[in-house]
């Protein structure tokens, strides 16, 4: 797939999202929190778009499917609840996909399958390859620094002191272990102990220098 092409497919997943929030009543489904933005779900998306990318490349998938169902898999995250999201998610993908002529429907299917089954909680071996790396990258982004940003961001957003850094890191640990033991692929099994590590690194730090924690 042409650069310029997938470009414009992140622009116009840009725009639906920041619509969607545009769309909702005042003080809506936490409005509050930075992470219910336009902005920070699209920065997630282009996370899992790298993530799920870089997996597929290593583990022989299509990268093409794997990385245009990453791009969607969130899209209608904030105008949809949680449980519907991915399912609405491979709608628009579809009505997309099928508005330029070029897409063939196996691809459009296999896309569009990824997107459905990206909440996926069994096995994920079960799963097309190109959804099990879709996955595991969504499980990944949250887990390691950028987990670990986010957790502290909201700290303040929670009216918290610095005082509870290490039980919120802590959370991202226990984020970071799930993962872990969910991904399957090599790729991204070490991807997550490489992220673990740095979070562990990270704890050990603020106990190292913050006199009230580890005691």
């Amino acid at each position: 797939m042409p650069d310029a092409e997938f470009e414009e497919m992140k622009g116009f997943v840009f725009e639906y999202l920041a619509a969607s929030v545009e769309k909702e009543e005042e003080g809506g489904r936490m409005r509050w929190y930075p992470w219910h933005s336009a902005e920070y779900r699209h920065n997630h998306i282009l996370n899992v778009v790298d993530l799920a990318t870089d997996i597929a490349e290593e583990e022989g998938a299509d990268v093409d499917v794997t990385r245009v169902a990453a791009l969607f898999h969130d899209v209608a995250k904030l105008e949809t609840d949680q449980e519907l999201h991915a399912e609405a998610g491979a709608r628009v993908a579809r009505e997309y996909l099928e508005s330029r002529a070029e897409y063939p429907e196996s691809f459009i299917q296999q896309v569009c399958r990824a997107i459905e089954h990206h909440s996926y909680q069994g096995d994920l071996t079960d799963l097309a390859l190109e959804t099990q790396c879709l996955i595991e990258a969504d499980l990944l982004d949250k887990v390691g620094a950028n987990g670990t940003a986010l957790m502290l961001l909201r700290m303040g957003y929670e009216a918290r002191t610095h005082m509870d850094c290490d039980e919120m890191v802590e959370r991202v640990l226990e984020r970071g272990y799930d993962a872990a033991s969910r991904v399957q692929s090599d790729t991204a099994e070490g991807i997550a102990h490489q992220r673990l590590k740095r979070v562990k690194w990270f704890s050990e730090w603020l106990e190292d220098e913050i006199a009230a924690m580890g005691n």
